[in-house]
């Protein structure tokens, strides 16, 4: 979906020495699909070569690096300045990117791993706007430099957190992060077991420790100006339907900042579509503040399905992902294409038989759409979901 979507780079990890431990990652034997399919499409592939290793897991790493030289991966995100010297030698043909995990946060650390021979370092998340922009003054044209435009944020600074392998035993430097800092906390006194009170850092709650999210595609114009080379959309974790439409607005948004052009309001309005936490502009303007009331994600629209193919007329075969029927009012937005809204008609199966109501997950089905549309455009409804109340 970021392919088809506009991305100019997908970053992604393999099974091992990837801080995603969590996510669905990419076995030695998908990669080389995954490099083809994004090469065919004109989009790099960057993989995360970025935990912080141990010695027992050190003979593995140069076959994992050899292979991603070997499949065409372009870019390597690195972390640890052994294993960059180890890419240097078993992936020669890789850029070394250099991870947010390292926080760089000055420009004689840019510097430094540029003179030590890395194409690309991706800031820490803490920088303001005037301190990349001294970073971008203060370093060779040649350096990229990239930065993290929307997504989680975290607690701690980039990520060095322990929180959560002291609580669960889940490290998060280690790509296991259980998120504790998300967790509604209470205070106990030690002689009174079970009877709970509640923490306030002020009136408005108990979720000392929850980040916003970040979103910055209302200031393109200005990451442009300090001189980032890369907006990076944080995607662990993150559905098809997230990537595609966070994918979809950023890349509409750039284009038009980049050619002087107005931007048009529906592609902001698409990041309110995804499921997300209350957004922030991060560390770019000051500090970010945090929101202390719950740690849900707003969640106001749900994918039906998934169009595979489309005639030139309009008729559509689509994959379901939740139910829906004749009558319903639907949205329907694709790659390349503005979201527009339409009122679903009546079905038929692939034997065209008519349906009024589509119910099994993953079935194919076919629905006349008002105008061709490509394949990978997403149907979505609104919803209303009644959040459960907090528990102690």
């Amino acid at each position: 979906m970021a392919v088809r979507y506009g991305a100019d780079a997908v970053y992604l990890a393999g099974t091992s020495f990837g801080m995603r431990s969590f996510a669905g990652n990419f076995a030695p034997e998908e990669l080389p699909a995954a490099v083809r399919l994004a090469h065919d499409h004109g989009v790099r592939v960057h993989v995360t070569v970025n935990t912080l290793a141990r010695n027992g897991e050190l003979p593995a790493l140069p076959a994992h690096l050899e292979q991603l030289n070997d499949v065409g991966v372009d870019a390597l995100i690195l972390a640890d300045l052994g294993a960059f010297r180890m890419a240097e030698q078993y992936a020669p043909n890789c850029e070394r990117h250099i991870s947010t995990q390292v926080s760089i946060s000055n420009y004689a650390s840019a510097r430094a791993w540029y003179d030590l021979g890395a194409k690309r370092v991706v800031l820490a998340r803490e920088l303001s706007l005037e301190e990349i922009a001294e970073i971008r003054a203060k370093t060779p044209a040649e350096l990229e430099l990239e930065v993290f435009a929307h997504g989680a944020m975290c607690v701690s600074w980039s990520g060095r957190c322990l929180l959560s392998n002291y609580m669960t035993g889940r490290d998060s430097n280690r790509g296991a992060c259980a998120q504790p800092c998300r967790y509604q906390y209470y205070l106990m006194e030690e002689k009174r077991p079970g009877e709970y009170f509640p923490v306030f850092e002020d009136e408005k709650g108990t979720f000392i420790m929850n980040s916003k999210d970040m979103c910055m595609i209302d200031h393109i114009d200005d990451l442009m100006k300090v001189g980032v080379d890369c907006l990076k959309i944080e995607g662990r974790a993150k559905s098809a339907y997230y990537a595609a439409i966070v994918t979809g607005a950023y890349r509409h948004v750039i284009d038009a900042v980049g050619a002087g052009e107005p931007v048009d309001p529906v592609w902001r309005n698409e990041v309110e579509k995804v499921s997300h936490r209350h957004y922030s502009t991060g560390f770019f303007y000051g500090q970010p503040g945090q929101y202390y009331e719950d740690s849900r994600y707003i969640r106001d629209y749900q994918v039906v399905a998934i169009v595979t193919d489309c005639d030139e007329d309009g008729l559509a075969t689509l994959s379901l992902r939740n139910k829906f029927s004749a009558g319903d009012e639907i949205e329907l937005v694709g790659p390349d294409r503005k979201p527009f809204t339409l009122i679903s008609p009546g079905f038929t199966d692939v034997e065209g038989n008519p349906l009024t109501e589509v119910r099994t997950p993953q079935m194919v089905f076919r629905m006349q759409l008002p105008c061709q549309v490509p394949a990978w455009s997403i149907l979505r409804h609104a919803v209303a979901l009644t959040p459960k109340p907090a528990q102690p």
